[in-house]
């Protein structure tokens, strides 16, 4: 196994590697084969119905049906009555809307993104890959980047492999999905990376870290080790363009966050004014202050998410099995 440090794959992607194995869906004209994306946290199945031109949008607890509309390239579907809701495909990715939310870029099982940057370290070295091309930051020459015309030798639902010849040298860049973690700043990455030059080898992580974080909506199970009040609710939803919004057990909050190699932070956020019981408005001022102390954000061993706080205090989140109302 090509890993910098092998972490367990999460609840979440291993669901998703379940799901391409062993299910199989007619396919529906312009899109993946599969039928199946994951769209940061968001699996989806785009699925055809019988004896109609509408296709279903499936996921979590919801099937849509969206219906074609015209595009310039690849197949666009938008559901009947509701322009805010949209899936757009082309082969191997697609992008979704529902109801205005823009999700991170939909890619089906195995697929990197558009645009797929990678980095090492000890020695430092990065790689961006777009249509096949290759910009490679050496290692042990940082100063000075090449063009590299790729050759996809391998493709399957756990990932990709990559080979090129250049300037006498051959070179092979292998990528597997599976949370990556750094061993300089320990920022996770939803993907391990292995680079090959002339047989000298060098591992590293990428792909874009919000989709660790995106495309779910979080449940908070504990704050601090102290739990929650029962049949109370605190979510958290990490959106796009850097915003941040859910229940902060009596209000809904809305602010921003800000994801960086080094940390994830979040700015003081805006709540509605509703007022409730002393202690969910407690619970509620406890939520917020520790949200504000926030350092560092990661996926845990069996899926979770980790907020984590300069002082030790820690958010402890899972994702929610349906749609946020």
């Amino acid at each position: 196994m090509f890993l910098r440090r092998v972490l367990p794959l999460s609840v979440v992607a291993l669901t998703g590697l379940t799901l391409a194995a062993c299910a199989s869906h007619p396919q529906t004209e312009g899109l993946s084969d599969f039928g199946q994306y994951r769209c940061g946290q968001l699996d989806v199945r785009m699925t055809s119905s019988e004896g109609s031109d509408l296709v279903g949008l499936e996921y979590l607890n919801k099937r849509v049906l969206l219906k074609p509309a015209v595009a310039a390239s690849g197949a666009l579907y938008k559901a009947p009555g509701d322009p805010d809701t949209s899936f757009w495909g082309k082969g191997e990715r697609g992008t979704l809307t529902l109801r205005g939310q823009v999700y991170p870029e939909c890619l089906e099982p195995g697929a990197i993104e558009s645009s797929f940057r990678a980095i090492g370290t000890e020695p430092f070295w990065s790689v961006q890959i777009e249509q096949n091309q290759m910009t490679l930051s050496r290692p042990y020459d940082q100063q000075h980047s090449e063009q590299i015309v790729l050759n996809e030798t391998l493709a399957n639902r756990h990932g990709r492999t990559y080979e090129a010849r250049f300037d006498g040298q051959v070179l092979e860049f292998r990528i597997a999905h599976q949370l990556c973690e750094d061993d300089m700043a320990g920022a996770q990455y939803p993907a391990q990376v292995r680079l090959t030059l002339d047989g000298e080898i060098f591992m590293g992580c990428g792909g874009d870290r919000e989709r660790l974080f995106r495309g779910a909506e979080w449940v908070v199970e504990d704050l601090a080790g102290s739990g929650i009040i029962d049949r109370s609710r605190i979510t958290i939803e990490f959106l796009d363009e850097g915003r941040v919004a859910g229940r902060a057990s009596c209000n809904r909050y809305s602010g921003g966050f800000r994801l960086t190699g080094e940390g994830l932070s979040f700015t003081p956020p805006a709540t509605t004014l509703m007022a409730c019981a002393p202690a969910l408005m407690n619970q509620e001022r406890r939520f917020l202050d520790l949200m504000s102390e926030v350092v560092d954000g990661r996926i845990g061993r069996h899926g979770e998410l980790l907020l984590r706080t300069a002082s030790g205090d820690t958010i402890t989140a899972y994702k929610s099995g349906s749609e946020s109302l």
